[in-house]
């Protein structure tokens, strides 16, 4: 009896460290939902147009970032996105005390996009060396669809956990708004389920791609295994450069400088698409930063 306690007990606890759940959300590394060939015919499905103009795009554009205002997956459950998909994603984590169970503190990141451990601490200086990646980068989406979307569905994409990774923040930073033509991850074994994640995303969204992007993805989907038929060329697949550091980066410390950008409240900040705001970063204040953890607005 003293045994099946200690096993009951320790499930529990596990259960409330694990926080909030994500429903329906799937690991960073499980298997492609579908298969190479399934994913080539679900390329062949989207629109092939050229890029609209950029003109009018701001972060803002999709929302208050990580809000928990949606109705995706995960939405409404008392957490902001970012958290959620660092406790899904992440190994051996430890939740900050009176969060809820919501924040994450600390962690284990197997990267998708380097292949490297990131061990992460959050805080002023180190929380960047893992960020959530927008699988579809949200720039790109406004490019090829998104600007005729409402502002509900904006949302939902840019906090959709089917669109979202955690990842090296170098190999985030690496790729910005780049699509399949222009960047691919640096570890080959993932790159059939980033460009799978990528049809997905695009199909269910409505969005399009380019005629460069749409080859590069069937170029990486041949290699996978897809069935390519004669009218389907292989185009070669693009080159990428590997990231410069092989060993995941920290942030230097910031330091604190006089800023033109001022937040009268965190709600202005959110509004302006700029939170979370790090120590150091143009608009943080100590007065934001209610638990004085060097990011405000989280």
């Amino acid at each position: 009896m003293r045994i099946k306690s200690l096993l009951v007990g320790g499930i529990a606890a596990a259960a409330v460290l694990a926080g909030p759940a994500v429903a329906g959300s799937t690991p960073a590394h499980a298997a492609p939902a579908a298969n190479a060939t399934s994913a080539l015919s679900d390329l062949e499905s989207l629109p092939v147009k050229g890029r609209a103009p950029k003109t009018g795009y701001d972060r803002a554009q999709f929302g208050q970032a990580w809000s928990d205002d949606v109705t995706v997956t995960g939405g409404h459950n008392g957490c902001d996105t970012r958290n959620d998909i660092l406790r899904r994603d992440l190994t051996a984590i430890t939740i900050k005390p009176g969060t809820q169970n919501c924040v994450v503190a600390s962690g284990t990141l197997n990267d998708p996009y380097t292949g490297q451990t990131i061990h992460f601490v959050r805080g002023s200086n180190t929380s960047s060396a893992v960020q959530i990646d927008h699988v579809v980068a949200l720039s790109d989406a406004w490019q090829k669809g998104a600007q005729q979307w409402s502002a509900d569905k904006r949302r939902n994409f840019a906090n959709d956990p089917a669109n979202l990774l955690a990842v090296s923040g170098p190999a985030n930073q690496q790729k910005g708004a780049g699509d399949a033509a222009t960047w691919l991850p640096a570890n080959k074994s993932y790159r059939c389920t980033y460009v799978t994640k990528q049809v997905s995303v695009k199909k269910a969204y409505g969005l399009w791609v380019t005629q460069a992007e749409k080859d590069a993805i069937r170029g990486i989907l041949s290699s996978c295994g897809a069935a390519v038929t004669p009218q389907q060329p292989v185009p070669a697949v693009p080159q990428q450069s590997a990231p410069q550091t092989t060993t995941p980066r920290q942030s230097a410390p910031e330091q604190s400088s006089p800023s033109s950008v001022y937040f009268k409240n965190c709600s202005q900040a959110r509004a302006a698409g700029a939170a979370p705001l790090y120590r150091g970063q143009p608009g943080y204040r100590s007065a934001l930063d209610r638990d004085g953890d060097g990011v405000a607005c989280e």
